[in-house]
């Protein structure tokens, strides 16, 4: 069980070390940190490496120097989701107790292939918010002796949530508070528009989803303030708290920072970094003024 600290206003900045923050992490940093600093709270700065193939010593140290130069501070020490495996796992072995997990086999080659098959007929395959086919039903419509004899096997699998079994669980519509750019109010969550989400693979033991919501429920942070491309995701994550009792943050999800073609910003494609805004002379007002605070 987590221990939940009941403490003031307590917000976070989770960035990944797979790569140099842009614009849009300057805005997100510093938003977090002005609403704490008004709210008299709490300013925390979460390292999320869970995926330590591209995680970096020398991108976590440009994260380091790029908030110090913002002007930002922290509380120590920082949290490092490698550093609470355990705790990820164990929430994913509750709801696996539960039977509201299972073990999903289907190769990406394999999704790939009937997705083509179902939509060659012309009827087009489901998809979530963020456009991705969704998971087909083969796995979840498993019988218990074939899921044992392919777990024996020792083939590669990850665990998936099973979401009509899940939203039944919980049994009434969920909502969140929001107070950002886009919707306000009380939102109506909808975690079945996302299918059975992935909650753990082979080669990560916990996914964002999972991550993210032990990690704020153990940090006690009161105020989730993010980019706008996660306020469809915020359904999923109030499924999780709601199936794992955990406490349910405020939200703010801001606008996005986008780049000349339209797109918002990337680490992975290369996107101007506050560290080369630094070294083409800019101050950190002047930055603040570039992201509109």
């Amino acid at each position: 069980m987590i221990a939940i600290p009941r403490q003031k206003p307590t917000f976070r900045f989770a960035p990944s070390p797979n790569g140099t923050l842009h614009l849009g992490h300057a805005l997100s940093a510093s938003l977090n940190f002005d609403m704490a600093l008004e709210a008299g709270g709490r300013f925390l700065l979460r390292i999320e490496d869970i995926d330590q193939a591209r995680c970096t010593p020398e991108f976590e140290a440009g994260i380091f120097a790029d908030l110090a130069w913002l002007g930002l501070d922290w509380e120590k020490p920082v949290r490092r989701q490698s550093e609470h495996v355990a705790e990820y796992q164990a929430a994913l072995h509750t709801l696996i107790a539960r039977g509201l997990v299972y073990p999903a086999f289907l190769t990406r080659g394999e999704v790939k292939a009937k997705v083509a098959a179902g939509e060659a007929g012309g009827k087009p395959w489901p998809r979530d918010p963020d456009g991705t086919p969704l998971y087909p039903p083969d796995d979840r419509e498993r019988s218990d002796t074939e899921r044992r004899r392919l777990l024996e096997s020792g083939l590669k699998h990850a665990w998936r949530l099973d979401i009509s079994a899940a939203v039944a669980t919980v049994g009434q519509p969920l909502h969140w508070r929001e107070s950002g750019d886009g919707d306000r109010g009380e939102i109506l969550a909808d975690p079945a528009a996302w299918g059975d989400v992935v909650l753990s693979r082979s080669d990560a033991p916990s996914s964002y989803h999972l991550s993210v919501v032990i990690d704020d429920a153990s940090q006690g942070v009161t105020h989730v303030v993010r980019g706008l491309d996660l306020f469809r995701a915020t359904s999923i994550h109030r499924l999780l708290q709601s199936l794992l009792g955990l406490p349910e943050p405020l939200y703010h999800h801001h606008r996005l920072i986008l780049g000349d073609d339209g797109r918002k910003l990337s680490k992975s494609l290369g996107d101007t970094g506050i560290a080369e805004w630094r070294r083409r002379g800019l101050s950190p007002a002047e930055l603040r003024r570039r992201i509109g605070l």
